[in-house]
């Protein structure tokens, strides 16, 4: 059974370093990286129609998206990744896919750079503890700003 390392697909500047240091360890040990981009809900669409459009058109960007930072994974790793698109608040969605792949081994975020903190997953991570999907789960915080050669060293 191949240790997975997830991975949560944001616009963040961090997310880069997350995703090479998650895609390393995974060449390193085996492994598979798992891309999770999560769609906060939208409270603007009144009507059912309306919010089922919104939600399409957000699905086809999370799965474009993916695309995109699939092929670096899958350079990085030696592996494809497996997508997953949750709809909802980032810390319930890891909860749900780390309780419904007993596989995934290690939560990889990336701590942001400077006086702006290390970034809002991070802080709820920390504040409910790794116990995620009813599970105690390592994560592994990169600082964001880790170079190339960095990562390559420590993964």
């Amino acid at each position: 059974m191949p240790r997975k390392f997830l991975v949560v697909v944001d616009d963040s500047p961090e997310f880069d370093a997350a995703l090479r240091f998650a895609s390393r360890r995974a060449r390193s040990t085996g492994g598979r990286v798992v891309l999770l981009r999560v769609i906060p809900p939208n409270t603007d669409a009144h009507w059912s129609g309306a919010r089922e459009e919104i939600e399409r058109q957000q699905r086809e960007e999370a799965e474009a998206l993916l695309n995109r930072v699939a092929a670096e994974a899958a350079e990085r790793s030696g592996a494809a990744p497996v997508f997953l698109i949750e709809f909802g608040e980032a810390p319930a969605a890891i909860k749900k896919v780390v309780g419904d792949d007993p596989e995934i081994k290690i939560l990889v975020l990336a701590a942001g750079n400077g006086s702006r903190g290390p970034g809002p997953l991070v802080q709820a991570i920390i504040k409910h503890g790794a116990q995620l999907g009813g599970r105690k789960l390592p994560v592994t915080i990169v600082p964001g700003e880790l170079t190339e050669a960095e990562i390559e060293d420590l993964a």
